[in-house]
């Protein structure tokens, strides 16, 4: 019987269908920012307002940082409405559209009130 070799896959190429991913990018203060990517491109890091986070570091905190990206789900299958959906689930259960610990503004914030 032959061997049959099977080429090994080309590391460049992207798959046929992208996958969709959630993910989280934590800047060195601690805040985060959850976001969307419809493209799985590694360099994306969302959408997030540089004036909020330029407010939270000084001249010399911006020479050297290190920004942390996690992708917290991942579908080749989903649609872009489900995944926006899961988005917003992912910022609401994180917190995130909380502006005293991270920078996702929308939803907006529904404050609790206290009886």
């Amino acid at each position: 019987m032959p061997m049959v070799l099977t080429p090994m896959p080309n590391l460049h190429q992207r798959s046929k269908l992208p996958k969709k991913v959630i993910y989280k990018v934590t800047f060195p203060n601690g805040k985060s920012y959850v976001g969307s990517d419809l493209t799985d491109d590694i360099c994306y890091f969302g959408s997030v307002n540089p004036e909020l986070v330029a407010q939270d570091f000084t001249r010399k905190m911006r020479r050297d940082f290190t920004v942390r990206r996690e992708i917290l789900w991942e579908s080749a299958t989903a649609s872009t409405s489900e995944v926006l959906q899961k988005e917003i689930k992912y910022v609401l259960a994180l917190r995130s559209n909380d502006p005293a610990i991270d920078y996702d503004r929308r939803p907006k914030l529904r404050m609790q009130i206290q009886k």
